[in-house]
């Protein structure tokens, strides 16, 4: 793509990145793909805000050089050091080796170890100032959203926020950057909770606390290091992470999250008795099958559901290893606080509950009951779930 201008002087240079398949060698984007959006802002003092991974380093390139000369740049703002943000540096230097590097005084540490780079590197403080000629930027710290080091760089003229990871999605970036050219949001703002729920949810206290910062400036404009830059409406997509952000500690949605898996189809069978119960009460959930869906989808309605019923089998004398899986990532996620079921089919001894149990107190989950049958479930055992999942919608 070509730059683009957001205002006076200041463009968005980022690239698409198609190929990986794994962000962060975790979190599916094979159909979604992501941008690494980064930002040139032309004035007396050039400046760069953020760069982009390694495998498409040499296209930013390209993409400078249609906008300036680069021995022209003086500045490139570090706003956060993972390698998705940073992975070009060298080859920027080696195009721009007069340029200094604005960031924290963690990220100068950081960049001796990532890049073994020592110098031309300019501490910025919170809320300091520098003054590009008809642009004026105005650091912001917003550490642990979601790096120590990181910080959001705003431009007062503009009132443009590089907001770094905050803020942003996945998603490749097709038919223009802004929000208002796209003729269908929802698909962005699905991307960005699932970007949330995937890289910021387990940071949520220190979004909050950086959204009360923010709140000090009169944000026009939110462009984040990937996903939409939201210029018709910045408010939305701030609104969106405080509302994500604020189901932190148990203030969740009204919903069920049911997650199911099974080896030969026997506790699938019994998902009827659990989404009558649901209907029956008026709760909405989502079903999802954690054998077939990967975990960066699975998390969104996790987060954002009040109750939980986990529906699987023994394994070799423990919970179901997909199931085990899920878990243990929401426990990495800080997803704590619900209240949860238990539902599963065993073929000799049993023995799921001893991980559920013990990953219930982890999580701090109310695990109010469970039905646990061998083999295929009874008329009873349907009826038995069936009243659990009525005492699971009661609860919540």
């Amino acid at each position: 793509m070509k730059p683009i201008a957001l205002s006076d002087g200041i463009f968005w240079i980022g690239v698409n990145d198609t190929s990986t398949r794994l962000f962060e060698g975790l979190w599916t984007i094979e159909k979604e793909g992501i941008s690494y959006n980064s930002y040139l802002i032309k004035d007396e003092k050039s400046t760069l805000i953020d760069l982009c991974k390694d495998s498409t380093g040499a296209l930013l390139m390209e993409n400078i050089k249609a906008c300036i000369d680069p021995r022209q740049l003086t500045y490139l703002v570090v706003n956060h050091m993972e390698p998705d943000h940073s992975g070009a540096i060298r080859e920027l230097l080696q195009i721009a080796p007069q340029i200094t590097i604005l960031g924290s005084e963690k990220t100068r540490d950081m960049l001796a170890s990532f890049f073994g780079i020592n110098e031309h590197f300019q501490t910025v403080a919170d809320n300091e100032t520098i003054r590009l000629g008809s642009h004026t930027l105005r650091f912001l710290s917003t550490p642990m959203v979601h790096w120590p080091e990181t910080i959001m760089t705003y431009e007062e003229s503009s009132g443009i926020l590089f907001s770094c990871d905050g803020f942003g999605g996945y998603g490749k970036l097709e038919h223009g950057i802004f929000d208002d050219e796209q003729p269908d949001l929802q698909p962005f703002e699905r991307e960005a909770l699932r970007y949330f729920s995937n890289i910021v949810c387990a940071f949520s206290k220190p979004v909050l606390k950086a959204a009360e910062k923010i709140s000090s400036v009169a944000v026009k404009m939110v462009a984040p290091s990937h996903g939409l830059v939201w210029r018709a409406n910045p408010a939305r997509i701030l609104e969106l992470y405080l509302q994500w952000s604020g189901y932190a500690g148990g203030n969740y949605p009204k919903k069920v999250c049911v997650l199911h898996a099974s080896m030969y189809g026997n506790t699938h069978k019994v998902l009827p008795a659990v989404e009558k119960a649901l209907l029956e009460n008026g709760i909405e959930f989502e079903s999802t099958d954690v054998t077939q869906t990967p975990i960066s989808y699975v998390l969104p309605a996790l987060w954002t559901s009040a109750g939980v019923v986990v529906c699987a089998p023994t394994y070799e004398g423990a919970l179901f290893p997909s199931m085990e899986f899920t878990l243990e990532m929401a426990d990495k996620k800080r997803m704590t606080h619900k209240k949860a079921i238990y539902i599963g089919s065993y073929g000799w001894g049993g023995g799921a509950m001893r991980f559920m149990n013990r990953q219930c107190e982890v999580l701090e989950w109310e695990l109010l009951g469970k039905v646990d049958f061998k083999g295929q479930a009874t008329q009873e055992d349907l009826m038995q779930i069936h009243a659990l999942a009525k005492e699971l919608t009661a609860a919540l």
